[in-house]
């Protein structure tokens, strides 16, 4: 299975985001793969407070931390790219990580 640093949005919509993030992850492991999708685990209730500008970046490295051992930065765009999903892209393209973009509708 690849290792995949899984990337959509989560700020605004977060309701809708969070649905939709949950389909890519089954949409990722469907395809073979297996996804870590930070987003959905450090913004977890009493983990971290995305509303918080040191907590949010702290969630973000964390998950950038991942790029050791991942194969593949996955980006599922259907509502666009955030701000996160923007600086993770640069982050993986200046670490030599493959960037694949992905819409599920």
């Amino acid at each position: 299975m690849k290792r995949v640093i899984l990337e959509s949005p989560y700020a605004g919509d977060i309701q809708r985001n969070i649905k939709y993030a949950r389909e890519c992850l089954k949409d990722s492991l469907k395809r073979g793969e297996a996804p870590i999708a930070s987003h959905l685990l450090y913004t977890q209730k009493d983990v971290l407070d995305d509303n918080i500008p040191e907590e949010r970046q702290l969630g973000i490295d964390a998950g950038l931390a991942w790029k050791k051992v991942a194969d593949l930065h996955v980006f599922y765009v259907d509502f666009g790219m955030s701000n996160g999903m923007k600086y993770a892209s640069e982050y993986a393209k200046s670490q030599n990580i493959d960037v694949e973009y992905r819409t599920l509708y």
